[in-house]
């Protein structure tokens, strides 16, 4: 499930590439799949890594990838291991709102990023994000569970004042917005909701089989109902 779009980021042939909080490689892997490309992945939990690194190797198998160099690593996004200007594109998705010093994290990303070169940021949409807070206090009172809600506005003002500017965003995954609202109604922790089990075989089957209605229902409603609000911004 991709969720930034890489059309907006205009890769280039040797670009260097770091996925921040890259979970178990979904934008990694996309990375790694435009041509001569430096890929770096890395996430502060480690088990997300040996995940990345299985999925890897299976596309390294299958002959997809046609990176130059793929690097994963374990890190701390608000101390990070690189020099000033070290990167041509840099993604964050679905990290900030995990962070108790976002502020720090986003100087961060500024600092490694290269004049002129791109970031990408996506996180949980104000009100779908709400909602799930009003229906269950489990959704986000976990271990390293959502620490708050994003407003666009504001948070564009928060990024944009570590001296980036903001050219571009929209939403995505309106068809993922229901899902989670039924999830936190019945309870997140719960695995016998036969509602939730067969709204998540559809989800497993539009990411597997990436039929045509779906995508056109997910893009047409990703502007009302998108759960993820994705930003990119520019570095002067």
């Amino acid at each position: 499930m991709i969720t930034i779009d890489f059309k907006k980021l205009d890769i280039r042939p040797n670009d260097r590439i770091l996925d921040i909080g890259c979970g178990e490689g979904r934008h990694t892997i996309e990375a790694c799949r435009q041509k001569d490309t430096l890929c770096t992945g890395a996430d502060f939990g480690f088990q997300n890594l040996v995940e990345t690194h299985k999925k890897i190797t299976y596309h390294q198998e299958l002959n997809d990838l046609c990176c130059k160099s793929i690097d994963l690593s374990c890190m701390d996004v608000t101390h990070l291991p690189f020099g000033d200007n070290s990167f041509d594109r840099v993604l964050c998705s679905e990290v900030l709102e995990h962070i108790p010093d976002d502020a720090k994290a986003l100087s961060e990303l500024v600092r490694i990023l290269k004049p002129g070169k791109i970031l990408a940021v996506s996180v949980p949409r104000f009100w779908p994000e709400k909602i799930c807070w009003l229906l269950s206090e489990d959704y986000f009172n976990v271990p390293l569970g959502h620490l708050r809600i994003y407003k666009k506005k504001s948070l564009v003002k928060t990024i944009e004042s570590f001296g980036v500017t903001c050219f571009y965003c929209h939403y995505a995954h309106s068809i993922h917005a229901p899902f989670w609202w039924l999830k936190c109604f019945v309870g997140p922790s719960r695995m016998d909701s036969k509602l939730v089990s067969l709204y998540h075989r559809l989800l497993v089957w539009d990411l597997m089989k990436k039929p045509r209605l779906t995508a056109f229902i997910d893009n047409l409603l990703n502007p009302i109902l998108g759960k993820s609000l994705v930003l990119y911004f520019r570095k002067p």
